[in-house]
């Protein structure tokens, strides 16, 4: 049975009248569901997954690490439609370590030791991933299942009901997405370097996974015109001057 309080989000979410999704209240959810962190990334269209809400002091890190190596349970569950429970990122046999080669030893660095993706989606139509953490490993009950199954049908119902009648609005009311600058940035750098943005984009993973930083501060750099990428490669940052 669906707990209480999780059934009044449900309610609260299906009957949102605003231009988007209503904004969710991830700690109070992360509490019920028994975790330390969640994130709501959303992928309207097929397009790139979006982080768009967070909640948890690992939880960023936790996606932009996912973000530099282009794989993980979050972008699987996004745009795949894939179901991840990982009770416990130590277990090599069922975190898939040959699907994400170097990822889970990352991932416990951070001090994550379970992550839980669930997909949004309606039939075939991908939307997005809620994705939870916890510092401890261990499974997550039968009840917390079924309020995170709840959870996720609930919101993909309301984003594509959402992006179907009004396609040009933002899925959220206020979504501050938290990786746009890496868009920025990628765009900056496939500039200077004349070349797409994909070749780009790797450009940067691949110079932000070799230095051990955060996507996030290597983009806001690039930005800020603290760094700048050179040809040859993944390039040796130089300051811009």
């Amino acid at each position: 049975m669906t707990h209480p309080v999780m059934a009044d989000y449900l309610r609260a979410l299906s009957s949102h009248t605003g231009p988007g999704l209503a904004p969710l209240p991830l700690a109070a959810c992360a509490d019920m569901l028994g975790l330390d962190g969640l994130a709501l990334l959303l992928a309207p269209g097929g397009n790139q997954p979006e982080l768009v809400q967070s909640f948890g002091e690992r939880t960023l890190a936790l996606e932009d690490l996912q973000q530099v190596q282009g794989q993980g349970p979050s972008l699987d569950a996004a745009r795949h439609g894939a179901l991840m429970l990982l009770p416990d990122v130590t277990d090599t046999a069922a975190f898939a370590t040959d699907r994400w080669p170097g990822l889970p030893g990352a991932i416990e660095a951070l001090d994550v030791r379970a992550v839980f993706s669930f997909p949004l989606r309606i039939g075939v139509i991908a939307l997005g991933a809620l994705t939870g953490h916890r510092t401890r490993p261990g499974p997550m009950s039968t009840d917390q299942l079924t309020d995170a199954f709840g959870l996720a049908d609930t919101i993909s119902q309301v984003a594509i009901a959402t992006h179907t009648h009004l396609p040009h609005t933002p899925l959220l009311d206020e979504p501050g997405l938290h990786f746009a600058e890496v868009h920025q940035a990628t765009g900056m750098l496939a500039d200077q370097l004349d070349t797409d943005c994909d070749h780009a984009l790797i450009r940067l993973r691949g110079y932000t996974f070799s230095h051990d930083r955060p996507l996030l501060g290597v983009a806001r750099d690039v930005l800020a015109r603290r760094l700048r990428l050179d040809d040859n490669g993944y390039g040796t940052p130089r300051p811009v001057r």
